[in-house]
Order: C-alpha cells, then structure tokens, then sequence
C-alpha cells in the first residue's frame, strides 16, 4: 500500500465542538485556511445534549446537535478544510508540528489548537452499559425532562452533582443523592440548598453495585446500593439514574509533552489560551474545569486562533 501524501497547514485544528468550530471560523476569516480534524465524535459533548437554552442569541430552546451543524457548516463556508479524521499520535518537539490520524495519515501543521474536550466519567460497572441511554444518563439537563413526578437518583458528591439533584427536583417527585462519602465536596451555599430541598434525600457512605430493570423494553426499575462502612447491600426503588462523578479531559495524546495539572486538563498561560510550548494552543473543555459551556469554550476558540495568527505572523 503506497503511503498517503501528508498534508501540511499553517493551524491544525484538533477537536471539533464549539472550541474548535470557533477556532476555525476565525482562523478561516485570518486567510490561515485551517484544517480540522473532527475526531470520534464530531460536536463534542453538546451532540449528546438536547436542548440548548443558554448559548446566547437565540429565544426559543434550541438543539445541541442543531448548535453544532451550524457551527461546522460556517467554519465550511468561510473555508476550513473539514477531515473526518481522529488523531491518535502527536510529535510537538518537532518542526513543524506533526500528527498521525488513525488510517496512518500524517498532518504537518506550523501551529496547532487543541479543542478535544472531555468525558463524563462513568461507574463503569456492566449494568451501567445496558441501560446507558435507557434511563441511565451522565446529564441532567439534557434527559431530566423524562423523569417527570418520577424517582431519580444522583451519584456524586461534587458541586456538579448537587447540581444535578436540585436541577432534577424540577422534574422529579423525589431525588436520592447517592454519596459514598459522608459529607459533599460541594460548596457550602449549594450544599444548603440542597439540604432545604424537601424533593432530595441523601444517602451517604454507599455505592452502586448494580442497576436493575428491563430488558424488553430496556428501563430501570431500581439499584442494589451498597454501604461501604457496614457492607450492608439494600434496594432502591427508581426510575432513572444519574452520574455526576466528575468528567475526564481527552489529553492522553499529549501525555509527556504537555503541562498538565495532576486531573489531566492542559495548563495554559494566563489570560491566554497558549500551553507551554509555543505556536500549541488549548481551547474548551480540554483546559476548562470550571466553567464547562458552550459560550467560554467558543470564546477560548476565537482567543486561540488569534494567538496563532499573531504567532504565525511573528514567525
């Protein structure tokens, strides 16, 4: 088999949810004729996110998955060079900085803006995999509507979980917070909320061993939860569950080349979105544990495309 020419450009885009769209459609308008290379699943995060109603200039609700094709269809038109594509090794101590795609393409790029998001972290144990999508979810706002006057449950102890349970009470007649600690990590204003929500019962020291249900049609029916002070197992009677265990940036690529902080998000310099090796760039989710949105993570994409055409000029 003859190897594929390499394609060379002056910004490769890796990663494509709202950072990344972002980053383009700036670089684009820069005459920097970027190449983006979508990944495994091109959108990101908000393609598993159905309504949308705080990314600013719209009115009515709208669909994550909607958000994204627009976004990909201006970076098109303004002249991005879209690749279906998904990087699995990178050399940065190179130049130019290169980067191989799963098919063995090779990507030479003079500068490079890392978009590749984050995961929600999952409990990974077998019944979780059955029901995920089925009444098991990693995202309250995108599937609480469902759980209409039903039970729900919320595994965590995070701001991010406590978050989930009061956003659920909307929704829900009654809300079990399943920490397997006892006492939350979460901040102490959310925490009284929490505790002053008639709709939501904790449950502390105890984890989740298994998810029961139906499998013809798939739904769940309750937990097997078990507490880790007495060993003691017990049932819980619900109708969907939530993880809210924390999420886990897509950084295992640059692993060894990157500064990184000790839970794997990429490090940038301050009021800019440039890691710690010049003409490299971070923008989203994959730098960003705080704010987590659709709205910052488009606005680092616009920062770092004009750092890297300040670069590339500089250069």
């Amino acid at each position: 088999m003859s190897e594929k020419p390499t394609k060379h450009t002056k910004v490769l885009i890796i990663g494509s949810g709202p950072a990344g769209y972002t980053a383009a459609v700036y670089a684009a308008r820069a005459m920097l004729k970027p190449m983006l290379v979508a990944g495994m699943q091109p959108g990101g995060q908000l393609t598993i996110t159905t309504d949308v109603e705080n990314y600013p200039g719209f009115a009515d609700v709208i669909q994550g998955p909607w958000l994204m094709e627009q976004m990909r269809e201006q970076a098109k038109a303004v002249g991005t060079d879209l690749v279906e594509d998904h990087i699995q090794s990178v050399n940065l101590k190179s130049k130019p900085f290169e980067a191989i795609g799963d098919g063995g393409q090779k990507y030479t790029a003079d500068s490079i803006i890392i978009s590749t998001g984050a995961q929600a972290r999952w409990l990974n144990i077998e019944s979780e995999e059955k029901f995920k999508g089925f009444g098991v979810s990693a995202c309250a706002t995108c599937d609480g509507f469902f759980f209409k006057d039903k039970t729900v449950a919320v595994v965590g102890g995070g701001n991010a979980a406590v978050e989930e349970a009061m956003f659920l009470t909307k929704f829900a007649s009654k809300v079990q917070l399943i920490h397997r600690r006892n006492e939350l990590r979460a901040e102490k204003l959310l925490q009284k909320k929490l505790m002053e929500n008639k709709k939501i019962e904790i449950i502390w020291d105890s984890v989740v061993e298994e998810i029961t249900g139906d499998s013809e049609p798939k739904n769940v029916k309750g937990l097997k939860i078990k507490n880790v002070k007495t060993n003691e197992t017990s049932e819980l009677k619900i109708d969907g569950l939530f993880i809210a265990i924390g999420h886990d940036p897509a950084t295992a690529l640059f692993k060894d080349q990157l500064e990184m902080d000790n839970t794997g998000y990429l490090i940038t310099k301050s009021d800019s979105t440039e890691t710690n090796i010049p003409g490299v760039y971070a923008a989203g989710d994959v730098k960003d544990k705080i704010y987590r949105q659709a709205v910052t993570a488009a606005g680092m994409g616009c920062m770092a495309a004009l750092e890297a055409e300040k670069y590339l000029a500089s250069n």
